[in-house]
């Protein structure tokens, strides 16, 4: 499965890495791509992943998860 999250504050590389790495930790998330100019995150996935989980992980990073499709 392949989800799409619009996250708000990312402004460099730093913000990349930072956003990528908490995602990652998220059980069953197995790629995490990140568009800094876009300001989305795409994430692959065995199932549905849960929103909360990756609202937290992106708070966690320090960035707004803004929303999903």
């Amino acid at each position: 499965m392949t989800a799409v999250y619009e996250v708000r504050g990312m402004t460099c590389e730093h913000c990349v890495a930072a956003v990528r790495a908490e995602l990652s930790r998220i059980d069953g998330a197995e790629q995490v791509e990140v568009d800094l100019t876009a300001g989305q995150v795409t994430v692959s996935s065995r199932a549905p992943l849960d929103v909360t989980a990756v609202r937290r992980a992106v708070d966690e990073a320090g960035y707004e998860l803004v929303a999903s499709n």
